[in-house]
Parts: C-alpha cells; structure tokens; sequence
C-alpha cells in the first residue's frame, strides 16, 4: 500500500511539473485574467424576495437556465429556462426573446429585466406585466424610476419627470454652465448620481450645479479633422470653485422649491437623505475648507432650514461619505457613520442630534452596512474587525448592542442577505482559494458550500505571493506582497518592480485570491525573473484617520518614508539585486513615483508613472484641498509637491503615461514636466493612449502593460 501511495504521489508530482510548464500572455494577465482565467463563478446568484430560495444562471448544454435551491434542499431544481419565460411572456406578446435576459429576483415580488431595450417589471403569481422605464426613456442621461412610478430624467441639460404618459419638464435653464440631475462636486463625499426620490416616490430632490464661474479647460478630440477642443469645466486648486443648491420637485403640484442651504455659496451638499415620513430632507453640509460639517434638516415644502441636528470638526478634514440610516422600526431614531473616535463606526441618534449609543467601537473600520433584518431589530455591517486585509459580515443587535461575526475564515467575504437575515449568501476568497460560495444560517451558524472554485492557474507556472508587514517610521504596520520570481534560486540575484499608489480611498493588499490585486500581471513579471513587491503605504485606505491623515499638507513625504522602508527591506534579501530596481505607480501613485524619483534619485534604475499628479496647484479643488488645504493658505507644500521644479534632480529612466482625454489629473501636468525636462536637458519617456481618459482600459490594457513590461526589461535587465 506504501509503495502504491508512493507511486501515485510521484507521478501526481510529474504531472504536476508538467502542468505547471505553460506561461502566462499579456493576454492572460490583463484580459483572460477576468475572463476564460477568473475563478468559476455562480453568475448573478441572489435571494428571490422574500424567501430563503437562491437562484444564479447558467448553460445546460448551449440553453441558458435559472437554478435554484435554498439550505435545506438536497439538490438544485431547475427554477427558470428561456422557453419558461417567454411562456411567461406569451401573454403580454413579449415572448420574442432571443437569450435569457438578466434578472433581477431579489427587488420585490416582481422579476425586474429588460425586455427589446425597456425595463419591465413581471409578477410570476398575479401574472401582470409593466413597463417600467421605455426604451426611449431609458437612453436619455440620469434615470431614475420612484416607487409611484414616476420616472425622472435628463433631456438636453434640463430635468424631465414622467409617470409613462403625464410627462414634465421641471426645468428650463440647463446648460454647460447650468448643469441639473447629476453628480456634483466631481464625485466626492460620497455623491454618485444627481436625483434622490423620497419614500412615496412622489417628491424628487435634486442637484443643480452653477458652474459659469469656473474655467473653462480644453480636452482636445483627436479624432476629427481638424481636431478640435472640447472644454470641460475643472476647478483648480485655490480657484474659484462651482456653486450647488438642492432643488425638490412635486410630481403632484409640480411645483418646484430651492433648499435655503445658505452662505458661502462655496460650500459642498452631500450625502442627502429624506425622513420616513418625507417632510424633510437632510444635508450633510461642508464648509470649503473641508474642516467644519453641519447635519441640517430642510423642510421639503418650503426649502426653509429648520435646524443643525449636530456638527463635527477636525483641525485636518472631515469627510462625511454616507446619508443617515433611519431605523426600520423607529422613524424618531438613525444611524450615522463617522470615524470622529479615530475609527469610522456606526452612532444611533435622536432627531434632536443627540448621541444615544456608539453601536461599534474599536481600532477597525466599517465598511459598509448592508441592512436590517425583516424585524429591524438587527443591522448587517461589513468591518475590518478581524484585519485590515480581511473582510467580514457581522449582525448588530439595536437593542443590546452586541455584535456577532457571521461568516467565518481568514479570508475577504462578500456577502447577501435575504430579507429575513435568516440566511447569508457567502461570497470569498484567499491567496489559496480562488473562490468558494455557501449559505450560512445566521442563527445557527451552519453552512452549506455551493460552489469551491478550482485554481484557475494550476496550468501555469505561477506561484502565489507572500503577505507580510515591515514597521513604518511611525510604528504602524505596513502591508506587503511579494511575488518570488517562478524557478526562484537562493543563489542568484533578481531585478525588482515595486507597485503603489499610497493615496486615500485605494487598498491594494488584501487577503484574497490574487492578493487583492485585479490581473495577474505580477506573477507574469515573476514568470520573467522579477521580484515584484506592492506595498500599502501611510495615506492608503482602511487603517483609520491617523494612518489617512498622515499626509496632510505634505502629500508624499509619508509615502516616500514607506517606501524607503520597503527599500530597505528589499536590499536585505540576499537574492534582491537592489542595482536593478524599477517603480510603478498610477495616478496618485504616479505623483509618488515621479516624487521618489526626483527626491530619493539613483535608488530605482527605472520607473513608470501613468496619469501623474505633477503638481497639485494643477489638480481640482475638492480633492486636493481636502489633503493640502489651498495653495494661498499652503504654499510651502506645494511647492514641496511642484515635482516639475525638481526635475534636474532624476536619475534613472523614467516614462510618463497619459491617456489623451483625461478630464481627472489633466494632461498638463505630464507635459509641464517633460517641458521642464526639455529645458533643463534631462531625457524622459512618454507614451500617450489617444481616446482614453484617466485609465487606459478595454483592449487597449494589454497594450499599456506590454509598453510598460517592455520598458522595464529594457532598463533592469
């Protein structure tokens, strides 16, 4: 019996070397990576409203089908095939579909899909069927349907409300200048979208953004001849910033009210909310200077202001990110997130403002709160208890206070819950499980395992990285993953290439399948005998205000103490050629780049800076003022961050990269350094992605990665 395992064991170990001998493409590291070489999936799996029942699409031979199960179920039934729905469909004359649509089974009693480019909504048990947004609707900018069935949209800048027949054009002066409906404050504090309708559906509160007072900035279009130029409005920092007010539109009256939100008009409106009984509207309103934040309630009627429910100060920035949660079973009561304490964690309070309970506290984050049970006496929230790079599901008792961790494992968990909160759709991942899928009882804890996804790259001679911490300067931990080149020999030496980004709101080390990362772009270097280490510095996301913090005013002076740390790390691994090193960085990972490189020269041979800040009296004000407060009030840190005035210092190639139509770190900022460089005889790289905005993406990725992998093995090798 030993020498049969022993055999067996052997030859699994001969295919296992022979398995392992393919390479990866540039294809396969940046788009099979999401496709043909994702971790298997069960697609679009959700609860069906109101139940515990699962459902997810797949093919059964060349038909695509809805299966379905729930916990107690010994095997999966076949819950909905396309000859099924347009049966279904028959009725109504809509049984014309030619593949099975996406379905929505989790929003309420009907199934929500589109049908020949119209969003409808089926009832499968009273058999009724309902437009809800028409295909000519649905094509316009800004479309948002309400619970009566009104549906606002933009038509030609200005605002339009629409019950499918009644239709309204609720404003009148939209424009360039005068935009309505959309998001404001170029995507800060949270904002996503522009329009926000009440619990009847039959108030719509809106943003209307004045921005005639800010400079025009050119974008050109290269694709006409001639070109031409294409302005955008883009507030620099310490410029004149845009003005917003919150309208409310009536779709009874259809009459129109401004919130009195009052002076300085230059002040930001985020993270609207209305009341349980729609009475009110409020505002989390910030001061420009980003350090003084007001709750204030408006009365939806008459825009007046009726009072500060409470207010929060930071001698840095507050930054409010997400509306008030009123409790399910309480209208005079709601939760509010704030990291006042140093930590982002839930607060209940009164409508007075006053503070009744801090209902999480700890050195960790929440994330994010994915809803009450069917009861409303428990609220589901998604924290970093555990660790910074894991994720997980815990349930919160209102009453008690307690808290209980629902999903299990070192690992990061996306979950569901149905609307009881009896059951949890577990959705996770680790370095070494590309993917597995359960249910979870919440009461019991029981789990049931749906899918366990095999490793996607067994074939391919790759490796997982090695996640660990080195200390910062100021003793807090910093998060490292290190891919090992593929055939790794302790007896030799290899290049390096460090990737970052080091700004807030980004985390790129997690403990999940890939290591947090999107594509397998590190291990295809590791195939090609690099060692590539990515590190979280100071100022990334997920590790509390102080960590965040960190860089106020001085934007890269913390990242490039981290990142010498990581240097030094590297230099002391005895198979790191540290006279081969090369950094890369995107977007505020750009500006470190070009940072370490003019500040610390000579320590990377090459580098990589795609969509580079430059320098932040180029960069918009929301943003940058947040972090560095205004160039009038901040001159010595901007300067400190005007890279452009540093550029005789490089040493070492460097290669700038920017796509042609960036409206996000404008195109200014590469060119003014590649000018400098000019100017001073220093030679620098540049490639430039025409019909690209601030990421390069869809098929031309591959290219950008090939520019970028060729560029290194020219200069580390």
């Amino acid at each position: 019996m030993k020498k049969l395992i022993l055999c067996i064991q052997l030859l699994s170990i001969a295919f296992y070397g022979i398995a392992q001998d393919k390479q990866l493409t540039i294809q396969d590291a940046m788009s099979n990576a999401r496709t043909t070489l994702a971790p298997e999936n069960l697609s679009q799996i959700q609860f069906i409203y109101g139940t515990e029942d699962y459902v997810y699409a797949k093919k059964i031979g060349n038909e695509p089908v809805w299966m379905s199960g729930n916990f107690k179920s010994q095997h999966e039934q076949q819950f909905l095939s396309l000859v099924q729905l347009n049966q279904k469909l028959k009725s109504f004359q809509k049984n014309t579909l030619k593949s099975m649509p996406v379905i929505q089974f989790n929003q309420g009693p009907d199934w929500i899909l589109t049908v020949n480019g119209s969003k409808v909504a089926f009832n499968p048990v009273k058999n009724t069927y309902k437009v809800l947004i028409d295909q000519s609707i649905g094509s316009k900018t800004s479309v948002e349907q309400s619970t009566a069935g009104y549906i606002a949209y933009l038509d030609n800048f200005n605002l339009f409300v629409t019950n499918g027949t009644d239709q309204n054009q609720v404003t009148k002066d939209g424009s360039k200048d005068i935009v309505y409906a959309s998001s404001v404050h170029r995507d800060e504090f949270g904002i996503t979208k522009g329009t926000f309708w009440s619990n009847s559906g039959k108030l719509l509160a809106f943003y209307r953004m004045d921005q005639s007072m800010v400079s025009d900035y050119p974008i050109i279009d290269w694709t006409t001849r001639p070109a031409k130029n294409v302005n955008i409005k883009y507030p620099m920092a310490g410029d004149k910033s845009h003005e917003v007010t919150v309208g409310v539109y009536n779709a009874d009256t259809k009459a129109v009210v401004y919130l009195k939100t009052g002076e300085p008009v230059e002040q930001y409106l985020t993270n609207i909310a209305w009341s349980p009984d729609d009475k009110y509207i409020y505002i989390a309103v910030l001061n420009r200077g980003q350090n003084h934040m007001k709750l204030n309630q408006y009365d939806a009627a008459t825009g007046d202001f009726v009072k500060t429910l409470f207010e929060e100060k930071d001698e840095k920035y507050v930054e409010p990110l997400v509306p008030m949660l009123f409790l399910k079973n309480d209208p005079a009561k709601f939760i509010w997130q704030s990291n006042r304490d140093g930590w982002n964690h839930l607060y209940l309070y009164d409508l007075n403002g006053k503070v009744l309970k801090q209902l999480t506290k700890g050195n960790w984050e929440v994330l994010d709160v994915k809803g009450f049970n069917s009861k409303g006496d428990q609220l589901f929230y998604v924290s970093t208890e555990e660790s910074p790079i894991t994720r997980n599901l815990y349930v919160l008792n209102l009453k008690s206070g307690k808290s209980n961790r629902i999903t299990q494992g070192f690992a990061v968990h996306g979950a569901q819950v149905s609307t009881s909160g009896n059951t949890v759709i577990d959705n996770y991942s680790s370095p070494e499980q590309p993917r597995v899928i359960q249910l979870i009882e919440t009461a019991t804890a029981k789990t049931k395992t749906l899918l366990k996804a095999p490793n996607p790259l067994a074939a391919f001679a790759t490796e997982n990285s090695s996640i660990f911490t080195i200390k910062s300067n100021s003793g807090d931990d910093l998060y490292c993953s290190l891919y090992k080149p593929v055939d790794y020999d302790s007896t030799k030496k290899y290049p390096v290439i460090v990737y970052w980004y080091g700004g807030s709101h980004a985390q790129l080390i997690l403990n999940s399948w890939n290591a947090g990362a999107g594509d397998y772009w590190f291990r295809y270097m590791a195939e090609h005998g690099y060692v590539v280490l990515t590190i979280d510095t100071r100022g990334s996301d997920n590790r509390g205000r102080a960590f965040e913090q960190s860089m106020f005013r001085r934007a890269g002076d913390v990242q490039m103490e981290d990142m010498m740390k990581a240097v030094d790390y590297l230099k002391g691994l005895p198979y790191v050629d540290s006279a081969n090193m090369g950094l890369f960085g995107w977007s505020f990972g750009g500006f470190g780049t070009v940072d370490f490189m003019v500040t610390h020269p000579g320590i990377f041979k090459a580098a990589v800076a795609g969509g580079p800040v430059i320098n932040w009296k180029f960069y918009e004000v929301m943003y940058t003022e947040r972090y560095m407060d205004t160039p009038q009030e901040n001159p010595e840190g901007y300067a400190a961050t005007d890279l452009s005035s540093k550029v005789d210092q490089l040493k070492g190639k460097l290669m700038l990269i920017h796509g042609l139509q960036d409206p996000v770190v404008v195109q200014q900022h590469s060119v003014d350094f590649v000018k400098k460089a000019v100017d001073k005889g220093i030679q620098v790289d540049y490639m430039i992605y025409p019909g690209h905005e601030h990421n390069v993406i869809g098929k031309d990725r591959a290219h950008l990665y090939q520019k970028v992998t060729d560029y290194f093995m020219q200069n580390l090798k």
